[in-house]
């Protein structure tokens, strides 16, 4: 009973708040995990209540890649996690989200004279301390993910594969067996 997703995403803005005159915005850069604390992580459901994967026991895994903050859990270990894996598993769990401490960030005013508006962009520079990843029913960074995967995904996905080369070897095999006929 394994999920994986992206608890945040790098260098992708995402408003926060939005009303007739301002916009708060977000953005994490892409480095802000570099020597980030995250001795002990759990991950939960909006942000709150039982804890369903943990760092410190092996059932919750954290790396980040060009995209974001990557979570890998086993939700397996307790009758609660089963039944959010059945959420996620259905789609009716889809997003994620993130408990931090900033330890640094820059803010950017950017006020358009035509519409009287002003845009704040705080970009989270470096994140001090990570608290908690959670499956969130509505997420503040719109372009995280989280899905149900099965051990027989990737197989699945591995055999499709090899038959497909097999078929195109198979045809430029005839292919070439045609030239050499004619």
């Amino acid at each position: 009973m394994e999920v994986e997703g992206y608890a945040t995403t790098f260098n992708q803005p995402y408003t926060l708040y939005s009303w007739d005159d301002c916009e708060v915005r977000e953005e994490i850069d892409e480095h802000a995990f570099d020597e980030c604390d995250m001795r002990d992580v759990i991950m939960q459901y909006d942000h709150q209540g039982h804890v369903f994967a943990r760092t410190k026991n092996g059932t919750l895994q954290l790396a980040t890649d060009e995209h974001g903050l990557k979570i890998t859990a086993d939700l397996s270990g307790t009758e609660i996690g089963q039944q959010l894996y059945g959420e996620i598993k259905g789609g009716y769990t889809n997003q994620m989200s993130f408990g931090f401490i900033v330890g640094l960030d820059e803010k950017t005013y950017t006020e358009d004279h035509e519409t009287g508006k002003t845009t704040v962009l705080r970009r989270i520079k470096k994140v001090s301390k990570l608290y908690d990843v959670s499956a969130v029913s509505i997420p503040a960074n719109d372009q995280t993910c989280i899905s149900a995967r099965s051990l027989s995904d990737g197989l699945i996905a591995e055999v499709k594969a090899e038959r497909l080369r097999a078929q195109k070897r198979a045809r430029l095999a005839l292919k070439i067996k045609m030239t050499e006929v004619n």
